[in-house]
């Protein structure tokens, strides 16, 4: 794989930032959630935002 430069690191580094962020919050609205489909639907939420903060924490390897 070929190195990433000095600006595709810092992209990189935001959006694992927010998808932590994302994965974060999701968990919160899910633990506050009361209907089940809602409950569902943060949950899936957050892990869809887990899922892409490791795929792209996989270009820093």
């Amino acid at each position: 794989m070929s190195q990433i430069n000095q600006q595709e690191l810092q992209s990189l580094r935001h959006l694992i930032g927010a998808h932590e962020t994302a994965h974060q919050k999701m968990l919160t609205y899910a633990q506050q959630s009361v209907d089940p489909q809602v409950k569902a639907y943060f949950q899936k939420s957050a892990q869809d935002a887990m899922n892409t903060k490791q795929q792209l924490m996989s270009f820093l390897n």
